[in-house]
């Protein structure tokens, strides 16, 4: 796809100043500009490159004055780095706008689906699935029985949707991601063995969740686990049964979190954070990267550590704990001073 820098003002809002009828096919950043690219120069730091860049096409803001000669054509914005993000934006859903159904595809005859959507090759549609308007199911997903789509929802190649689950309106899910496998639950009998729980709840998804590459969230022993609207999850997370997280929540990588956790709304969590089960966080909670959790946490708390404690306190003790060795080499040459005496 091809876009002239006449057409990119009309849709950032911005002004070209230089030739409108530069072509730019591909993005890139400043410093790597090719001919035929478009980028932007938003942080100062950077702005060394936009006399040497060899990108076609730069999104700048309406203040920027050059100092020197410049080969790349301007697109003058409010704000450079919000239009570009924009640009992405519209980018992004130009290339994914697919419709039709490939084949081979397998969809059960009771299956409902909505208007304008895309189902790619290799695709499994189980009984009683309903799918929105203009959602888009790439090749290789499998959707279980009674499942729930909501319009516009994105699910890439090869996720696993398992039975009974919900999701709504908005929501983006990521390869490799399984939604609705078991819970961990077993009992122990008399002899030791571990005896399997049955897993009989489901997974419900709201509005506008996303949903990183080979997350796994588990379907509830009983109820529901649920991920409430506007929730962002990245890559590799592992989600328990029963566990909830409240609207907003933000999780980075390699999270996990043990069964019936509660979370609570607008908390941002670190990567590698470790929960343990039954627990209950509360609102606008941060939590640094490698903590462990095993309280229950009050709104608006900052932490970090295993076990986790408050922010501020952790970061004197680690001052503390690195001057550990010099305070014991003191020590120890008091002890011996006074032995000596």
């Amino acid at each position: 796809m091809k876009f002239t820098a006449q057409q990119i003002a009309g849709i950032l809002e911005g002004e070209v100043d230089g030739d409108d009828g530069a072509e730019v096919s591909k993005l890139a950043k400043i410093e790597e500009g090719v001919t035929g690219s478009l980028t932007f120069l938003a942080n100062p730091k950077y702005t060394s490159y936009i006399y040497s860049t060899k990108a076609s096409i730069t999104i700048v803001g309406k203040d920027f004055v050059a100092e020197n000669p410049l080969t790349t054509t301007l697109i003058r914005v409010e704000d450079a780095y919000k239009s570009f993000s924009q640009l992405l934006e519209y980018y992004n859903q130009v290339k994914m706008n697919k419709t039709g159904i490939e084949q081979p595809v397998f969809i059960s005859e009771s299956a409902k689906m909505g208007d304008d959507i895309y189902l790619g090759a290799f695709s499994y549609i189980g009984e009683n699935v309903t799918i929105g308007k203009g959602a888009k199911i790439y090749p290789n997903v499998y959707i279980g029985d009674n499942v729930t789509l909501g319009n516009d929802v994105v699910i890439f190649a090869g996720a696993k949707i398992y039975s009974e689950t919900e999701i709504g309106n908005n929501c983006v899910i990521n390869s490799g991601v399984i939604i609705g496998a078991d819970g961990f639950g077993f009992s122990p009998n008399e002899k030791g063995e571990f005896t399997k729980v049955p897993q009989t709840g489901n997974v419900v998804i709201e509005d506008n969740v996303d949903i990183g590459a080979g997350t796994t969230i588990d379907r509830a022993t009983l109820g529901s686990t649920i991920i409430r609207k506007g929730v962002k999850l990245d890559n590799q997370i592992q989600i328990a049964h029963n566990v909830e997280i409240g609207k907003n929540t933000v999780i980075a990588a390699q999270t996990g979190i043990a069964g019936s956790t509660k979370i609570g709304e607008n908390c941002l969590i670190g990567g590698q954070v470790g929960f343990a089960g039954h627990l209950v966080i509360g609102d606008n909670v941060r939590i640094q990267a490698q903590s462990g959790i095993g309280r229950n946490i009050k709104d608006g708390e900052t932490l970090q550590g295993s076990p986790a404690f408050n922010y501020s306190s952790f970061s004197k003790s680690y001052v503390h704990f690195r001057n550990l060795p010099k305070t014991m080499e003191r020590f120890n040459a008091i002890e011996k001073q006074l032995k000596d005496e």
